[in-house]
Formats: structure tokens, C-alpha cells, sequence
């Protein structure tokens, strides 16, 4: 056995082991490959949006200042720094798209096998986009709003209709600064020419575009795609799975979905339980089916299915490494290339999904959501063939763990009081009184330039011992599962008093697990209603929240990290930042943006460095609201209840 640690999850380090006896190539051999990196790329100092260069700025100010073109160090940094807004933006934003365009076909009949699950959000969310529901029809409601959902991509003027989510003096800054989003795409498209040589150059103006773009994003292209999928798939209620690539059966017919688009993998759902699928899986000398996830698809069907989550990000090449994987099906996003090498170390099938996103060696199954049953039929159908193909040692590890998911901005709110008392206030009292001292959101991806899941763990640790409710998303919520923080017992273990009493008291985790990195928004929508609920102060930015992406390594983690700070919310990333060759930049996100977003952007070289920046800041928002100290609970008798009458 190697003593090097890759994970600080030890199934992890154990197929790792394996998957060099076996000769397959990892994301780590790769990682190391790369070594030594560029340390242009590392500052965000290198240019090539054209072909004069590439370019460079020697950060030693002994060579070149400027690029060719004349761009500075400022110039630079901030177009790079906005393009991967726009890359993480069009991202999560073309998922939302999709979302939309299946809900207008299922709305419209066009798509069997979907249906309007959760009617009441229909009508809720209706509303909040201004459409009319009161005596129409379910049918006319849904078309309706499926048709402004989509408009609003293509949207040229006004602004994203979902922005009226989100406080109102929330609303004023990014009017005042010029950053209120006024169409999904056009905001990304603009970054794309503003980036172009010989367009923007002030460093300042080219940064406010960035957030016009991801607000678009999280305002909108991702709270389209959550809001409509929770119509259409039902909205999450909190219920119990495992996670870990313990959960792979190896006698069963295993199918693992992985990327970050629901609609199909709801249907694999659907195929997988199909008597039919079941008793063609027996006939090939299988025991039965089990389906599990992996990235954010994963956190899609735990989140409305209970269905087990076999890993996060970096797992997803070790998923094969076990040697049972009968087919893994894959869509969009954080899907590696390096699959398709792994795949021929062992039986498994690559199948891909989307004509978005193919891959050389992969089997192809294009998903029509026009007929989405019979697809996942036949792709589920593959995999079961393909049982008789094992070949080598089952490696299976035994490590699994209980998790609780499922946390919706709907049901937090009817956990807190329940269906007649059901309100954000009671989380502001609980705050307010000092029980829980604050909320912070972790999220985000992997990334190998450190240990897999240490920083997560960590980082949320300490955030709950220090009384801070912590609501995650993403492969941030499968690393802190595995570490059993995920269940209502890790309170008695792991959190500080306060927080510990309100766990027992309404039985949850001190770490709630609100979906997938697209579920963003769900965060965006608690911090609205603490806010409406009152008591904590008129803007987002008056909260006491913080938000962190400890491992973060893809363009959307950018975009993300760009809207939570231009709607508010004080945020630190780990691992780095490519934008520190530029002081000017620097000092805009990690100054500036304190005046014009609300929130601002922070770097921290690791995990409690990240989780004290986020309680002082959490604490300095307690002082300024006078909420510093922690009030006892004090019982009334009848007598004092007189006297406050």
C-alpha cells in the first residue's frame, strides 16, 4: 500500500490502491503529471483571446507589462476572471434550459412519463412570477409558466423575472451599480464580447458585467432549473440513504448515473424498478438492480428517491475500479475524459446521453425526453447485458454511511413550525437569542491540488462546534456525508450547545443537505425569507451568514461564488484564486465589493484559516445588529405573563 493520503476518506485511498494494481490511470496520476504549473495561469496573468499572443505579465516586474495589444496585468486578469463566469454561468444556465424546455412539453402533454408532481409549488411559483392562477386550470398554469421561463433566456430588456425574489433594497444595489440582469443569455454573450481584444479594458466595468452574468445565473438560470424540476420531480422532504462506493451491490446488476441533468436519470429511476427490466436482469444471473449516483445527478435522485450516492467528483474513476459497474451513465458537467481509458481496465460501459457532450470510446444513447421511458429502457437494458461481461476480482470496499437529505427551502420552513406555525422567524429568534450563531453555506467541487474531502470536513467541523448551522450542496454535501455529519446523531458529536438544542429539539442534522450545485439558488431563497422574516436586519448583506467553496476547481464554482457575493454574502474559497496578479482586481473583489455587491470575495490557504474568516465575519455582523451576546431562554409563569400583558 502507498502511504501517501490521497482522500481523507479511506474507501477512497483503498480503491486508489486498487486501481494501480489494476494499471488504470487516475485523476491524481494526471494531476501530478502537470507538476510544475504554470504560475501565470496560477495568478491569472496569461492573455490568449488572440493570436498575437499568447501573452504573459512577468509578476516580478522585471519583464513584459503589457500585452502586445497593450492590456495590463488588470486587464487581463479581470477578462479571464469573467469569461469563466460566463462559462460557469452558461453551464448551470443551459441545465436550466433544458429543465424548462421538458417542463413546457410535459406541461403541454408532449412528453410522457412526466408530470406536474407538486401542484401547490406550481401555484407559488406562478405567482411569484406574476401570472395569474386563481380559477385556471393546473394545464394553463404550467404552459404559461414554462414559456416565461424559457423567455427569459432570450430576454433583451427589463430585468430576470425571478429577481423579485430577493429583497428589495437587494434589488436597489444591483440597479445602482448596474448589474441587475436583464436576460440569461444576452448577460453571457456580452461578457464574450466585452473579453474580445479591443473591447473593455477597465478592469472595474469589466467585473461589473461578470456579475450582471452570474446574478443571470443564480437569479435565474439555476432558480429556473430548481424551481421547475421540484414542480415536475416533486419538491425534496427529508428521507435516508447511504453514500459511498460501499453502497455498489455485487451481485446485483449495477447502473450508476453521473452528471447533472435530472431528467433522465428520473426515468432510469423509473426503468430500473420496471418488472420487465428486473426480470431480464434475473434471466442474466443477476439477483436484481441497484442504481446509484454520482456528482450532482446523484444528489437529484437522493434528494427526491433516496437513491444511494456511490461518491463525489473524484471518486467517479474508482467507481469502475470496483469491478462491478455494469454501465455508467453520463450527461453533462464535471464528467471526466479519462473515463473512457479507465472503462477498458475492466467491463463497464461509458454510455453517453447528450449530444452536448460525447466522448471518444463511449457508447452513445441520445435521451429524447419526448420519449424518455423507452430510452432509459433501453439504456438500463445495456447494462444488464453487459452483467455476463465481468471479468477479474470483485473489489467492492464494505465502507458506507447513513445520511439524511432532502432539505427544500419549503420544508426547512415547515420544519421550523410546521404547517400553521411554519415560518423563517423561527430560525431568526434561534439566531437572534445566540442558540445558533449563524448560517453558512459550503459547496463546491473536488479538486486534487488537495487531500479529497479535508477541506469540507473540516472546514464544516469547526463551523458547527462554533454553533453555525451549515447548509451545503454539491460534492461539498457527498464529502461531508461520508463523514457522517450528514445525520441528526453528528450534533451530539461534533456541534456547540446552541446548535446542538435546536438538532434535538426538531430532530435534524447540524449540517442540512439542500441538492445539487444547481440548488444554489435554494440558499439564495433561505436568505430572502430570513430577511422578509425579520429581526436580522433589511438586506442580505445585514445577515450573519458566510459562504465557503473549499475545493472548488470548476468555472461554475466562479459564477457561483460571483452571485452569492454580488447578492450579499461574504464567501471564501480555498485551493486559490487566479486573480492575485492583479492588485487592482484583488482589491475590487476583496475590498470594494464590500460597497457595491454587499458581499466580497475571500481566499484562504486552508480549512481553519477558511471556517475563523467565516466566524469572524459572522460574528462582526452579530456585533453590528447587537446581537452579540447570547440571550438565555427565559420561562414564564403565569404571573410574568400578567405583568406583560
Amino acid at each position: 500500500m502507498s502511504e501517501k493520503k490521497w482522500s481523507v476518506d479511506p474507501v477512497t485511498n483503498e480503491l486508489y490502491e486498487v486501481a494501480c494494481a489494476e494499471g488504470m490511470e487516475t485523476v491524481w496520476e494526471r494531476h501530478q503529471e502537470q507538476e510544475p504549473r504554470c504560475g501565470f495561469g496560477e495568478l491569472g496573468i496569461c492573455c490568449r483571446n488572440c493570436f498575437m499572443g499568447p501573452c504573459r505579465i512577468d509578476p516580478f516586474g522585471e519583464g513584459a507589462q503589457k500585452g502586445v495589444c497593450g492590456a495590463t496585468a488588470d486587464t487581463i486578469v479581470a477578462r479571464n476572471f469573467i469569461r469563466m463566469v460566463a462559462g460557469g454561468a452558461a453551464a448551470h444556465s443551459d441545465h436550466g434550459r433544458d429543465v424548462a424546455t421538458t417542463f413546457l412539453a410535459a406541461a403541454k402533454g408532449e412528453a410522457a412519463g412526466y408530470e406536474i408532481k407538486d401542484e401547490r409549488k406550481l401555484h407559488q411559483v406562478a405567482a411569484q412570477a406574476g401570472i395569474e392562477t386563481e380559477g385556471r386550470d393546473n394545464k394553463d398554469i404550467a404552459i404559461e409558466l414554462g414559456e416565461l421561463a424559457l423567455s427569459q433566456f432570450g430576454q433583451q430588456e427589463g430585468e430576470v423575472v425571478f429577481t423579485n425574489m430577493a429583497p428589495e433594497s437587494v434589488r436597489a444595489r444591483w440597479r445602482r451599480e448596474g448589474i441587475m440582469p436583464r436576460g440569461i443569455d444576452r448577460e453571457i454573450v456580452e461578457i464574450m464580447h466585452r473579453t474580445h481584444i479591443g473591447v473593455d479594458t477597465d478592469a472595474d466595468n469589466i467585473l461589473r458585467q461578470g456579475s450582471r452574468a452570474a446574478l443571470g445565473d443564480g437569479w435565474g438560470g439555476s432558480m429556473i432549473a430548481t424551481e421547475l424540476q421540484d414542480i415536475l420531480f416533486g419538491t425534496p422532504r427529508p428521507l435516508t440513504a447511504e453514500v459511498n462506493l460501499g453502497v455498489l451491490e455485487p451481485e446485483n446488476v449495477n447502473v450508476v448515473v453521473h452528471g447533472h441533468e435530472p431528467a433522465l436519470s428520473e426515468m432510469i429511476v423509473v426503468a430500473a424498478n420496471d418488472p420487465e427490466m428486473l426480470k431480464l436482469a434475473e434471466e442474466q444471473g443477476a439477483k436484481g438492480i441497484t442504481l446509484a449516483g454520482i456528482c450532482c445527478t446523484a444528489n437529484e435522485i437522493l434528494m427526491r428517491h433516496g437513491i444511494p450516492v456511490a461518491g463525489n467528483f473524484l471518486q467517479q474513476e474508482l467507481a469502475l475500479a470496483t469491478g462491478v459497474v455494469d454501465a455508467m451513465i453520463v450527461d453533462v458537467q464535471c464528467i471526466m475524459p479519462g473515463l473512457t481509458d479507465s472503462k477498458d481496465c475492466v467491463h463497464s460501459k461509458i454510455v453517453t446521453t447528450s449530444p452536448k457532450a460525447k466522448f471518444p470510446g463511449a457508447m452513445h444513447i441520445q435521451f429524447d425526453e419526448h420519449n424518455a421511458l423507452e430510452t432509459a429502457k433501453e439504456i438500463v437494458k445495456t447494462a444488464i447485458l453487459n452483467y455476463k461481461n465481468r471479468r477479474g476480482a470483485v473489489r467492492v470496499p464494505k465502507g458506507k454511511t447513513e445520511l439524511v437529505a432532502g432539505f427544500s427551502t419549503e420544508y426547512i420552513q415547515y420544519m421550523l413550525g410546521g404547517h400553521f406555525r411554519g415560518d423563517y422567524w423561527v430560525l431568526n429568534d434561534n439566531i437572534i437569542s445566540g442558540r445558533i450563531r449563524g448560517v453558512a453555506g459550503v459547496v463546491g467541487c473536488n479538486n486534487p491540488k488537495v487531500i479529497h474531502d479535508q477541506l469540507h470536513v473540516d472546514v464544516v467541523k469547526e463551523l458547527i462546534s462554533n454553533d453555525i448551522l451549515v447548509a451545503q450542496t454539491g460534492c461539498s454535501a457527498i464529502a461531508c456525508a461520508k463523514a457522517g455529519l450528514l445525520v441528526p446523531e453528528a450534533a451530539l458529536e461534533y456541534a456547540g450547545p446552541g446548535l446542538t438544542e435546536v438538532c434535538e429539539t426538531t430532530g435534524m442534522p447540524p449540517v442540512l443537505h439542500a441538492g445539487s450545485c444547481v440548488d444554489n439558488s435554494r440558499i439564495l431563497a433561505v436568505l430572502s425569507r430570513m430577511v422578509q422574516a425579520g429581526g436580522l436586519g433589511e438586506d442580505i448583506s445585514d445577515l450573519p451568514v458566510a459562504g465557503a467553496a473549499p475545493e472548488w476547481m470548476s468555472e461554475k464554482a466562479i459564477s457561483i461564488g460571483e452571485y452569492v457575493v454580488a447578492s450579499g454574502v461574504y464567501t471564501v474559497f480555498g485551493v486559490g484564486l487566479p486573480v492575485t496578479g492583479s492588485p487592482v482586481v484583488s482589491e475590487l473583489l476583496f475590498e470594494r465589493y464590500a460597497e457595491t455587491r454587499g458581499g466580497r470575495w475571500a481566499v484562504a490557504p486552508d480549512a481553519r484559516t477558511m471556517a475563523a474568516m467565516m466566524i469572524d465575519h459572522i460574528n462582526e455582523r452579530r456585533g453590528t445588529l447587537g446581537i452579540e451576546e447570547k440571550k438565555e431562554r427565559v420561562l414564564f409563569d403565569m404571573a410574568a405573563r400578567r405583568e406583560l400583558a
